[in-house]
């Protein structure tokens, strides 16, 4: 009972940490010169209102919210601000331009400052008011962008009245921090959802993704004056964590819409245009070009690397004053609807984003996904994975992608490159799952499914949710959603796959040990999720895999068999399976 308390009392001195830093942002957010207060009292307004029929509340779609965020970016600036400065002052100054709807810093190579006026007005008058700096032995490129640089015309006045900059984070947890944080949860159930919250993007580093983009389109614009640049991929489908990739996709498309309905008479007025012999090539020129404005004329932006020749021609780039790794496409439609779909998956059940953060967390943990390429399986496939076995659940927790088909209107209707991406964009109109199992249950039956799934012969296919014969002789194979022909996963090795089987074993058999022996949270030892982030058995025994006769699977599964016929006594004094798989 006595370790039970200090348990609590730790985990409230916890929550009393967090609140102190959600009182802070608050601070920051309602600062003198923004409105925060009358879009608080807005939202509290609609919360009471909005609900439907079933006394739900009405979920936007995905084209509604990427449109919101952009139009929230194109009245943002950033600015690069001294190390010491008056944040009252710093917004008395901003405000002169127009009211501010709200603001945040962060640091990155300096100190940072998001600024979103309530009009796009406000940004013009402060570029009206901006100098180009002058330099003493260089010469500056007279490149106007909403990214500024804040000097003080005397610095010593500002001194007496310093204020305390609260900045928002925008790098996940340490491994220790992490641990901790799941060894004082309440079940694991408590646990995936504080993995989740602690790795999910926040919604300072979704305005700063979207303010990215906003900023680049500045920069191609000069060129295609009515492009548009979208995030997609993990920025905006839910799924992404913080630290990730930026994706952006430069979509020249709504140039050619924007004038479909404004010709009268007898005559068609055309531009005089340049060919080339294919789309392909168009691409490779295009984003020749705007990687050499990145690199001459982007404030900011540094390594840039012109990737054309690859499969899917990109630029990539370091974006200094965010810290993201960025990677510009065209003509990439298909993976913008990808997007859209995870977005819809990840909004239909809460459980859904818990259990996709936790697998990847688990699968980076034991080295089965890499940031470099190679062998590796690619958190794509994970969640590809994730999403098929809640399908195959009884009642399925997600639909499948046919079925949201038949749900699609005439206006969802989309057909890409030949492919058809059709299915319904109204998340209100997707009835909810009535399945209730848990996460606890969810995690330990996904171990166990994909670690006796029949990969030599079957492929995962969340287009009809069911399994299917492999149609080549990948080891993984995994359908793309909307390029059917294609294999998600064909990189992936046979050595790999066995090591995701082998280590989704050990961990399902982990969880099954957790109901006969759980500790007490107060004694800080890993348990539930935090045993499964723990170095495994799997790999010890994998480097001695050219020394061994028998197959890793078999080695694995006598292991495993020896570990259950334990005596009691050592079941009692520690958990067996926990105190093996943490032996490196």
């Amino acid at each position: 009972m006595a370790a039970r308390r200090v348990g609590m009392l730790a985990r409230l001195l916890l929550c009393a940490q967090r609140s102190q830093v959600l009182r802070a942002t608050h601070r920051l957010l309602s600062c003198p010169g923004t409105v925060a207060a009358d879009v608080k009292r807005e939202e509290q307004s609609s919360r009471s209102v909005e609900t439907d029929s079933e006394g739900r509340t009405p979920k936007k779609k995905f084209s509604e919210l990427q449109k919101e965020r952009r139009e929230q970016a194109q009245r943002t600036v950033l600015i690069h601000c001294p190390n010491k400065i008056s944040e009252k002052k710093f917004l008395k100054y901003l405000s002169q331009h127009g009211p501010i709807n709200n603001h945040f810093f962060y640091e990155s190579f300096g100190l940072y400052a998001v600024v979103e006026f309530c009009q796009k007005e406000s940004v013009t008058s402060l570029k009206n008011i901006t100098r180009t700096p002058s330099m003493d032995t260089e010469a500056a490129i007279p490149f106007k962008s909403r990214f500024f640089n804040l000097k003080m015309k005397n610095p010593s006045s500002q001194t007496s009245e310093q204020s305390c900059i609260q900045c928002s984070n925008h790098s996940p947890p340490s491994s220790k921090k992490l641990s901790e944080l799941l060894c004082y949860a309440e079940s694991i159930d408590d646990q995936l959802n504080t993995l989740l919250k602690e790795f999910q993007l926040t919604e300072e580093d979704i305005k700063l993704r979207y303010l990215t983009c906003s900023l680049i389109e500045d920069i191609a614009a000069a060129y295609f004056p009515d492009c548009t640049v979208r995030p997609f991929g993990s920025s905006v489908n839910s799924f992404g964590k913080l630290g990730c990739h930026l994706d952006m996709f430069l979509d020249l498309d709504e140039i050619g819409k924007l004038n479909t309905n404004k010709t009268s008479g007898n005559f068609l007025m055309e531009f005089q245009v340049k060919n080339v012999p294919s789309e392909r090539v168009a691409t490779q020129k295009v984003l020749s070009v705007i990687g050499e404005c990145l690199d001459h004329f982007g404030p900011g932006c540094v390594g840039v690397q012109k990737i054309l020749n690859a499969r899917c021609p990109l630029v990539r780039f370091s974006r200094q004053a965010s810290g993201f790794q960025c990677d510009l496409t065209t003509n990439n439609r298909i993976a913008l609807k990808s997007s859209e779909l995870l977005y819809i998956y990840g909004a239909l059940d809460s459980r859904v984003r818990a259990m996709v953060f936790s697998i990847r967390c688990w699968a980076r943990a034991h080295s089965l996904t890499s940031s470099i390429p190679g062998s590796w399986i690619t958190n794509f496939s994970l969640t590809m994975m994730v999403i098929f076995f809640l399908q195959r659940r009884s009642p399925p927790i997600l639909p499948t992608l046919d079925y949201l088909k038949t749900l699609a209107d005439a206006e969802d209707k989309c057909i890409i490159e030949g492919h058809n991406c059709t299915f319904i964009r109204d998340l209100n109109r997707i009835k909810p799952s009535g399945n209730t199992e848990t996460l606890e249950s969810l995690l330990k039956e996904f171990f166990e499914y994909f670690g006796n799934f029949a990969f030599n012969k079957n492929s995962i296919n969340i287009r009809q949710g069911r399994e299917q014969n492999k149609p080549e002789s990948s080891p993984l194979h995994i359908q793309n959603p909307f390029e059917t022909s294609l294999n998600i996963s064909k990189n992936v090795s046979q050595s790999q796959l066995q090591k995701f089987v082998d280590l989704a074993r050990e961990s399902a058999w982990i969880l099954s040990q957790e109901d006969k022996d759980r500790p007490s949270p107060s004694n800080n030892q890993p348990w539930g999720l935090a045993a499964l982030l723990l170095p495994s058995v799997v790999n010890s025994v994998s480097l001695a895999k050219k020394k061994r006769k028998k197959p890793a699977s078999e080695r694995i599964k006598n292991l495993l068999e020896s570990i259950k016929s334990s005596s009691p006594e050592n079941d009692t004094n520690t958990n067996g399976k926990r105190t093996v798989s943490t032996q490196a």
